[in-house]
């Protein structure tokens, strides 16, 4: 829907900034974000977070089903108002994992407020680098090519001003294709290794009968 609103006003919005000689350029957040470390650091802690309450709610989960294994293979040695007893534990036990589910993963949730907590500090760094290059460049519109609710129909890359938001946030573009290069050179050295080893025949011991892999 976002996209469809945007392809409508995009002739007005292009007469306008034509008219008015506006400066606008676009930025990828997605590419700058996942060349910060910060962010890396925030993303390893969500995953543990989030895999930390994942076994909460599974073991909660695991306790019903015990207990309705138990009440299963005791049933016949029950009263009625034993069962209607086991029964309302069960019951209570599932209200109590559905609960705790919800509240941890339910729609505004513990991990979605945990996340936009740890990553509120890393965006803020972004967007206080985005206002100062904007500034500095006198642009009056910086859209994000990555964003879902804008469609990039064509990007002219004299417009491309995520270089100067890594720049800004300490992160030199010269460093990123060093470190590519470097490890595109440590990828092509290992793969001369990998095929050697897969090559070397394996050692016939004595009595033992090797089977060759098929092709």
């Amino acid at each position: 829907m976002k996209k469809k609103i945007f392809l409508l006003i995009l002739p007005f919005f292009c007469t306008v900034l034509s008219l008015n000689a506006q400066k606008f350029g676009y930025i990828d957040t997605e590419y700058i974000t996942s060349k910060m470390p910060e962010y890396q650091t925030a993303q390893a802690e969500i995953e543990k977070l989030t895999s930390k309450w994942i076994k909460e709610v599974s073991d909660k989960n695991d306790e019903v089903i015990k207990l309705e294994k138990s009440y299963r293979a005791e049933e016949i040695l029950l009263t009625e108002e034993m069962k209607q007893q086991r029964l309302r534990a069960i019951s209570d036990k599932e209200k109590e994992a559905k609960d705790l589910q919800n509240k941890i993963f339910g729609f505004n949730g513990d991990l979605l407020k945990r996340k936009q907590d740890i990553m509120k500090p890393v965006l803020d760094e972004v967007a206080k680098a985005v206002e100062k290059i904007a500034r500095s460049k006198k642009l009056d519109f910086l859209f994000d090519k990555s964003s879902d609710g804008l469609a990039m129909l064509y990007t002219n890359p004299i417009h491309d001003y995520t270089d100067y938001i890594l720049e800004e946030l300490g992160i030199s573009p010269d460093q990123l294709k060093e470190k590519e290069r470097e490890e595109n050179e440590a990828k092509t050295s290992e793969e001369p290794k990998e095929s050697d080893e897969k090559a070397k025949p394996k050692s016939n011991r004595k009595n033992t009968t090797v089977t060759p892999k098929k092709e």
